[in-house]
């Protein structure tokens, strides 16, 4: 459907060289667009670029640390220099690779947490500032969580930054609204990805993680691909300082 399309547009996409990042960047380009895509691991992005390649799109790889401010401006200098225009800028990148109870919590991994969930998606916001305002348009899609709109148990730090993350959203799509930019988040649920392979292949940890879901399931990285591309296109035109909860029913269970 045209209000869907996406032919013409360029993306810049955070975390893209596995799970929902993946998803995104490839559902984007089978929608229209040449894709930018950052993260890390080089490997992994060429397997990305690989896929959008197949579809008859570009696709640009740029391995960058999006938790240091200094490599965040370069990526994006390049994404921009590569594409010429930059449309829609995804902030995926993100994460916790441990759970335990708040006492226990040491304070580096609350830093660490905070600053690849939070801090990343700054330092890619500002840096695409002036881009965007001044070509007056622009979604920006901030992939925050369910996390963020509820408890976290054991996983503050995660919570919070992804919370911090949807305060953000809301902030620059007031501050944005008036120059034509969009800012929505993205709040997926459980979602069996390769980062969380050991809790939902667990066969007593698995279920019991999503007992309380309504679909009584665990999402796929797929199901993401389609809020995604009604976020960055014309389908979504009017809205803007959302959170579009993608969680199977998490957030309205008792």
């Amino acid at each position: 459907m045209s209000l869907f399309d996406l032919t013409g547009r360029n993306a810049f996409v955070t975390g893209a060289s596995r799970g929902i990042g993946r998803v995104i960047a490839i559902a984007l380009a089978e929608a229209g667009a040449d894709v930018a895509l950052v993260a890390r691991s080089a490997d992994g992005l060429a397997d990305t670029a690989s896929a959008i390649t197949a579809v008859g799109r570009k696709a640009f790889v740029i391995p960058a640390d999006v938790t240091v401010r200094e490599a965040v401006d370069e990526a994006v200098a390049t994404a921009i220099d590569q594409l010429g225009d930059v449309d829609v800028v995804v902030n995926n990148a993100g994460g916790s690779n441990f759970m335990v109870p708040f006492r226990e919590l040491r304070l580096p991994g609350w830093e660490k947490v905070l600053r690849l969930n939070l801090d990343s998606a700054v330092y890619v916001s500002r840096a695409f500032a002036d881009h965007l305002l001044d070509r007056g348009r622009g979604s920006v899609i901030n992939v925050a969580s369910v996390a963020g709109v509820a408890s976290s148990p054991l996983l503050a730090p995660y919570g919070a930054a992804k919370a911090g993350l949807i305060s953000l959203t809301k902030t620059l799509a007031v501050e944005w609204g008036s120059r034509g930019v969009r800012v929505n988040a993205l709040c997926p649920g459980w979602t069996a990805t390769d980062l969380n392979r050991n809790l939902w292949q667990d066969p007593v940890a698995g279920p019991a993680t999503v007992a309380t879901v309504p679909l009584g399931r665990w999402g796929k990285p797929e199901e993401m691909a389609g809020p995604a591309v009604f976020l960055a296109s014309d389908a979504s035109s009017y809205m803007t300082g959302q959170v579009l909860i993608v969680d199977g029913g998490q957030a309205v269970s008792p």
